[in-house]
Formats: C-alpha cells, structure tokens, sequence
C-alpha cells in the first residue's frame, strides 16, 4: 500500500474557532439585566470563559427587549431583537 494511504488525514484547524462561539436568542433570555455583552454572557455561564468573540443567531426567540452591545448578530437575529423592542450597538 502506497505511503500516502498510509499515513492518516490532517488539515487545518483554525486558532480563532477555538475562542469564539454562536449565542442563540434563546440564551439572551437567561442573562440578567437589559445590556447583553461579552462579560455578561460569561457571567451567565452561556458562554466560556476563554471565549472572545461572541455571534447572535436566529434561533429560538426573544421575549423582551434588550440592548446587544460589542457582539456581532446575524441579519435575522437583528430583526428579531428589534422587533421584540431591543437594539443592537456595535
């Protein structure tokens, strides 16, 4: 059998995937108080402490109106904070 069968498959694993993460709009609902951030979202145990970077995406709902400051949301997700009243901030 001829070497490169052999040996295993290897590619590329990229060192920003280890610190980011997806929020879905259902998790926004388990965070106390109206501002949603990085430090927030840790606080609430949602996402690691490692974690730098943080995505809000459509899925699952949002009851009340909130304000996502510093965190990067989906076209979709930014329709649904606005709709349940909140905003977004960069």
């Amino acid at each position: 059998m001829p070497l490169y069968r052999r040996l295993p498959k290897f590619g590329f694993t990229s060192r920003k995937a280890m610190v980011t993460a997806e929020v879905r709009l259902s998790d926004l609902a388990k965070v106390e108080g109206d501002v949603v951030d990085l430090n927030t979202l840790k606080a609430a145990n949602i996402i690691g402490i490692q974690i730098e970077f943080a995505k809000v995406i459509l899925s699952g709902e949002v009851t009340r109106p909130v304000t996502v400051r510093g965190l990067r949301v989906t076209k979709g997700a930014r329709a649904a904070i606005e709709a349940a009243g909140g905003k977004t901030e960069e």
